[in-house]
């Protein structure tokens, strides 16, 4: 274990984001000086993630700067959440060691382990204390989650396709000239429910009507759109490919920085508002248990969400926080129940218990 931290060759920069870190981990409990009841560090921590800006954000804000204060490399493995989960699950039953330390996931994806034992309890983390209610995982004990951050799926468009004005409704989607030039996630996620009021139906059907959703999904189908991840939107825009996509903002507004002309919108018919978290699985050895809830602590540190956070352009869960100056005010960023009462939120045991069927049939439509 080294007796000293790695600050004297740094730059200034790198010295402020290195004592920022410092002060996020001493608020952890976690000092940086070396105790004899400190576990030993691993040479690294894995933290699943997304990438493209998503990890860039997250290695600004929180990944480099706890590398700084404590000298374990943080290695981001890409894995997409669906496609590691039961990769997690299998090591826990067979008792083998987790392919990773902690996980970024979705709130939906990260309450199915939760609710399956999975998930190491973090409700001893001093920076809880400092966080708004959004923090809490709804309908679980304790804290197995938890939640980062806030986002919402926008109608995002490019602007010289629309000389009129912006779109107001997802009706826009049936356009037969954004026939090949629109972008949805490869599973729907995020679309599920607006389309369910575009296609005539109400919320509270949700799920046991869900019919007009299919319905209207199924006419979208026929505009032949575009089907990805994350990076993938971003990508579509710079390189001319779509005009119009349902999109969690950071998406559009990576593109947006990166020059390209483009801006988003809320639709007269809602758009859904979720949450994303990190949590920690069962069956790390003691040593890795300790630094991977002390990174978890960490992300919870003002300093560390304000970067992270501001990268994503997504409100955090930490009080206090400074929104970005181009996102006060914008619909995307709500930061007060009248905002939030604009937005479509679900409950997440409807989620965890439907989520899998929705994905089905959208693929299913999509396939077919």
């Amino acid at each position: 274990m080294t007796k000293s931290l790695p600050f004297a060759p740094l730059s200034r920069r790198h010295f402020l984001v290195g004592t920022a870190a410092l002060g996020g981990l001493a608020a952890a409990g976690i000092s940086t000086r070396v105790f004899a009841e400190e576990p030993a560090k691993p040479a690294e921590i894995i933290v699943r993630a997304w990438g493209g800006s998503w990890m860039d954000a997250l290695k600004a804000g929180v990944s480099d700067p706890f590398t700084a204060a404590t000298g374990i490399a943080v290695r981001h493995d890409l894995t997409e959440d669906n496609e590691i989960q039961p990769k997690l699950w299998a090591a826990i039953d067979q008792g083998r060691v987790p392919p990773i330390h902690v996980n970024w996931d979705t709130t939906t994806n990260a309450t199915k382990s939760a609710l399956k034992g999975y998930a190491v309890d973090l409700s001893d983390l001093s920076n809880l204390a400092g966080t708004l209610d959004t923090s809490k995982p709804v309908g679980l004990d304790g804290y197995p989650i938890v939640n980062t951050y806030g986002y919402v799926y926008v109608l995002a468009y490019r602007p010289s396709a629309f000389p009129d004005g912006a779109p107001t409704s997802l009706q826009v989607l049936l356009d037969p000239k954004f026939k090949g030039r629109i972008g949805l996630y490869n599973d729907g996620i995020g679309f599920h429910f607006p389309a369910q009021v575009a296609g005539g139906g109400k919320l509270e059907d949700i799920p046991a009507n869900m019919q007009p959703a299919w319905d209207f999904i199924t006419k979208v189908k026929a505009q032949a759109p575009l089907l990805g991840e994350d990076p993938d939107f971003t990508t579509w825009f710079q390189n001319g490919e779509i005009d119009l996509a349902v999109t969690i903002s950071t998406n559009a507004r990576e593109a947006k920085k990166n020059g390209i002309d483009i801006a988003w919108t809320v639709p007269e018919e809602g758009a859904t508002y979720d949450t994303d978290g990190l949590w920690v699985p069962k069956g790390l050895p003691e040593n890795e248990l300790y630094w991977a809830k002390a990174y978890v602590n960490f992300a919870l540190s003002k300093d560390a969400q304000q970067v992270w956070c501001d990268g994503l352009g997504l409100p955090g869960v930490v009080a206090g926080l400074t929104p970005p100056a181009d996102l006060v005010g914008d619909p995307s960023y709500p930061t007060k129940p009248e905002d939030l009462a604009k937005l479509i939120r679900i409950a997440p045991q409807v989620q965890v218990e439907h989520e899998s069927e929705w994905f089905g049939k959208f693929k299913e439509i999509m396939q077919g």
